[in-house]
């Protein structure tokens, strides 16, 4: 059988983000769906925003092509270009190398369900907009190369 139980796949609450970084994704939920199930050419999660939620910093991918797609609910698209409101049905697409920042704000009163595809690239390096703050395969890092300490260090 090859029809996915969503009960059966783990909830991540929360982000990896270094403090304070985290505080607005505390309350994000995501089920990881593609490594699940082997695949690993893409990833695909399903995101749910409760109001307030962020589901990220705002950020782009080097490397990295990501789609949204709401589901259910609505939420606010916050890129360099302004802010725009995506309800069920609605989608929005970020190429790879593109320096868009954006990320996703459940400003509603009820929780949003947003599906998250992007493909997979070990050479990535994610560039967050309005903090100083990279990522790549080794972790998350200031501009100037200096590693944050890992989530729960010191």
């Amino acid at each position: 059988m090859k029809k996915i139980d969503l009960s059966t796949v783990p909830v991540r609450t929360g982000s990896s983000y270094p403090a304070p970084f985290d505080v607005p994704c505390a309350a994000r939920t995501r089920q990881g769906l593609s490594r699940r199930f082997g695949l690993t050419a893409f990833g695909v999660n399903l995101l749910v925003l409760p109001p307030g939620a962020w589901s990220s910093q705002r950020h782009w991918h080097s490397r990295e092509d990501e789609f949204v797609w709401v589901l259910e609910g609505e939420v606010v698209l916050v890129t360099d270009a302004g802010e725009e409101v995506l309800r069920a049905g609605d989608c929005a697409a970020f190429r790879a190398g593109e320096p868009d920042g954006h990320h996703l704000v459940n400003r509603s009163d009820r929780d949003a369900r947003v599906l998250e595809v992007g493909n997979s690239d070990p050479e990535d390096v994610c560039a967050y907009a309005d903090i100083d703050m990279l990522a790549d395969a080794a972790g998350y890092r200031r501009r100037d190369g200096t590693p944050y300490p890992p989530k729960g260090g010191s």
